[in-house]
């Protein structure tokens, strides 16, 4: 009796493990950088200009640090709304080219317009490793003090964006202005 009994127990134990991980949200992976300043880090610019995409880049107000890459289907799939974000002037955007050629990705974005502010490219994917990157497209929200307040896995959308960007913002609003 005990020798069927054990088994079925663990296959009980597996299926509950099973329910319980298709209920999770893949894209609400946690991160460790969550409410901590963003790593040190230097990039050259994609663009060759002679200031290097740095962390200092992104203090002083909200910002938004997006991982892409050209040869990334899901940051195509993001790139109407974070040019619609930029013309709007809603938040500036930085950009992490990450594992990419630098011809590709410069093309990618005549191609399809650059949304960002500047965009550092991390050939060597060193920066990526810092932030814990598991691929692309992420975006990390950054608060004027240079901490990292949100971690989006996918690509942003506008709904996306109203449900997880917008309320942290506001509160980034209400936290200055108090």
């Amino acid at each position: 009796m005990v020798r069927f009994l054990v088994p079925l127990g663990i296959f009980v134990a597996l299926a509950a493990f099973f329910v319980i991980g298709l209920q999770k949200d893949p894209t609400l992976i946690p991160s460790p950088l969550l409410d901590q300043q963003l790593p040190a880090f230097s990039m050259q610019s994609l663009d060759d200009e002679p200031v290097p995409v740095d962390h200092t880049a992104l203090a002083g107000r909200p910002t938004l640090l997006n991982v892409w890459g050209s040869w990334c289907y899901n940051c195509r799939v993001e790139h109407d709304f974070l040019m619609q974000l930029s013309r709007n002037d809603v938040i500036d955007i930085y950009g992490l080219n990450w594992n990419d050629a630098r011809e590709d990705a410069r093309g990618w974005l005549r191609q399809f317009g650059n949304p960002y502010v500047a965009s550092g490219h991390d050939i060597d994917g060193r920066v990526a490793i810092d932030f814990g990157v598991y691929g692309a497209p992420e975006t990390f929200l950054v608060d004027g003090n240079g901490t990292i307040v949100h971690k989006h896995i996918g690509p942003l959308s506008p709904d996306v964006w109203l449900a997880d960007f917008v309320p942290r913002l506001a509160a980034l609003d209400r936290a200055v202005s108090q």
